[in-house]
């Protein structure tokens, strides 16, 4: 393993392995290893692999042969190690957090599904061309408690739990690009899930334990996710931690101005390698 630097820096980049990684992913990663190195730092390597029926052993192995060859350099990893391992979210465990977002009164059991949540609220997903956006929808309170109801569970399995989101409360936090980002619980966003009823660690609850866990100060990551900054603030709160400083990249868009995904397999790395690109020709102009 190689030596640490010596800021007190930390960011990361934490890629998913369901498919291989697009010019949208790199873009984004390489201003995270350049914001490190700004500031002579630590650069970690997260794989997020808690979807079972999505992640791939392939598409693992494919985000660090791809990162490397495009130049990225990461101090710690999954193929290096270090003092935050495992770093793998499939090795992780996260029943602690639960536990006391539970005791605390933070979460509840739902049993609505997000087809449910969907046909209460009478309107389809947002849908641009064939490019589902997955944002989570506006949850209508059916399941939702009185509040101050604590449940009573030995295991998160078999429902999802839902954060109960402090209707009306205005929230912000300064993004270190686009400047003080305000919303509004209850309006711009509603309950959400944090535990799936397949025992699945949902997103929002495991990235802010990693994060904890692994002392990351800055997350860079793409401006889609700004909503689910202000979901993740409210679990750092709940659980008493320190959130990190935030900066959200612009986007990636396809030829028909939608963000790419991981079907653009054109504009994937391992794609445009085959086909002759060098690596400094895929990062001209992002620097």
């Amino acid at each position: 393993m190689s030596a640490q630097p010596e800021s007190g820096y930390r960011g990361r980049i934490a890629p998913s392995p369901t498919g291989f990684l697009h010019l949208g992913h790199a873009r984004t990663f390489w201003t995270a290893q350049m914001r490190a190195r700004e500031c002579g730092g630590t650069l970690v390597l997260r794989i997020e692999d808690l979807d079972r029926e999505r992640c791939r052993p392939e598409f693992c192995a494919a985000i660090v042969e791809d990162l490397r060859w495009c130049g990225f350099a990461w101090q710690e990893g999954p193929d290096m190690g270090g003092n935050f391992a495992p770093y793998r979210q499939s090795e992780r465990s996260y029943l602690d957090a639960w536990e006391i977002l539970r005791a605390r009164g933070f979460i509840y059991p739902c049993t609505c599904s997000r087809r449910d949540v969907r046909a209460a609220l009478g309107a389809p997903h947002e849908q641009r061309g064939a490019v589902i956006f997955d944002d989570e929808p506006m949850y209508p309170g059916t399941c939702r408690p009185a509040l101050g109801t604590i449940a009573d569970a030995a295991t998160p399995a078999g429902v999802n739990w839902r954060f109960r989101v402090p209707d009306g409360e205005r929230l912000s936090f300064f993004d270190e690009r686009l400047a003080e980002q305000r919303a509004t619980a209850g309006v711009d966003f509603g309950d959400f899930v944090i535990w799936r009823r397949d025992n699945i660690p949902a997103y929002q609850l495991a990235v802010v334990a990693d994060d904890a866990a692994m002392r990351i100060t800055e997350v860079v990551r793409g401006e889609d996710l700004l909503t689910s900054t202000f979901r993740q603030l409210l679990i750092y709160r709940a659980l008493g931690l320190t959130p990190p400083r935030w900066f959200h990249c612009p986007l990636v868009l396809d030829e028909k101005g939608e963000r790419l995904a991981k079907r653009n397999d054109a504009l994937s790395l391992r794609t445009l390698r085959e086909r002759g690109a060098t690596p400094e020709a895929i990062r001209e102009g992002w620097i």
